[in-house]
């Protein structure tokens, strides 16, 4: 787990050669943890895309885990926001999370007892095992997130990220997907979310990134989620409350 998992130097990223975020400088180690903050439209699912090799660098450097993105994709999970899988696909919460496998079992392949199990080690670390059996359609918005997260655990990623994770989750579900984020980079693996929630972002990372278009600030959250970066990359919407917590109004 030595070395850089995520490793971003100029980098511009955007479509048809039109640049959508800019500026981009990052490096993320083993088991550490990045917020990528921003207002809606700032470019995080952009960088998501590219961490993934599916949106390549329009200028800069970029590698993941010591390769190109693309090259680094096996070793990558992705949590998608819930809406990303159809809910009235007829499979079971425990045929979500055995997609995480697939990649180490072959599409076309019999699944073996190790992947059983490891489908169940996921499923109990997200607090679902009860639900293996239900259908996923069936589940709870927080709960179907809960599943994506442990389809992607399944699949044993060195490098995880998650696309807002947080919206339209129960406090329940947030608390049980946090506390599993804690335990998956303690044991190394490091972790990429997008977030608008400035609170989870202050407390869980190591490394907050803002962006708008650009890179404005990044660095550990006391010196990022503070009023002078955030009045920057929010367009003068941030204000800091007295106990800490940052209040954001947008337009």
């Amino acid at each position: 787990m030595a070395g850089a998992a995520l490793r971003y130097t100029g980098v511009s990223l955007g479509y048809r050669g039109t640049p959508v975020l800019t500026g981009v400088d990052l490096e993320l180690r083993a088991g550490q943890r990045l917020a990528l903050v921003g207002p809606n439209g700032a470019g995080k699912s952009t960088l998501i895309k590219s961490v993934l090799g599916l949106v390549p660098p329009l200028a800069g450097t970029a590698t993941v885990l010591g390769r190109t993105p693309a090259q680094a994709r096996g070793d990558t999970g992705y949590v998608p926001q819930t809406g990303a899988l159809d809910a009235d696909f007829p499979v079971t919460a425990a045929q979500v999370v055995m997609m995480g496998r697939y990649r180490r079992i072959g599409w076309w392949r019999p699944t073996r007892p190790a992947d059983r199990r490891a489908v169940r080690e996921a499923l109990e670390r997200v607090g679902l095992a009860d639900k293996s059996r239900s259908p996923f359609g069936v589940l709870s918005g927080g709960q179907r997130q809960r599943v994506l997260l442990a389809r992607a655990i399944a699949a044993e990623p060195r490098l995880l990220l998650l696309d807002e994770p947080f919206n339209g989750v129960d406090a329940v579900s947030q608390e049980a997907v946090l506390a599993v984020l804690r335990d998956v980079s303690a044991a190394g693996t490091a972790l990429i979310l997008s977030t608008h929630d400035l609170t989870v972002a202050r407390d869980l990372a190591d490394q907050v990134c803002l962006l708008n278009g650009r890179q404005w600030a990044a660095g550990p959250p006391e010196l990022t989620l503070t009023a002078g970066p955030l009045r920057r990359a929010y367009g003068g919407h941030a204000v800091d409350l007295a106990d800490g917590r940052t209040v954001l109004v947008e337009p």
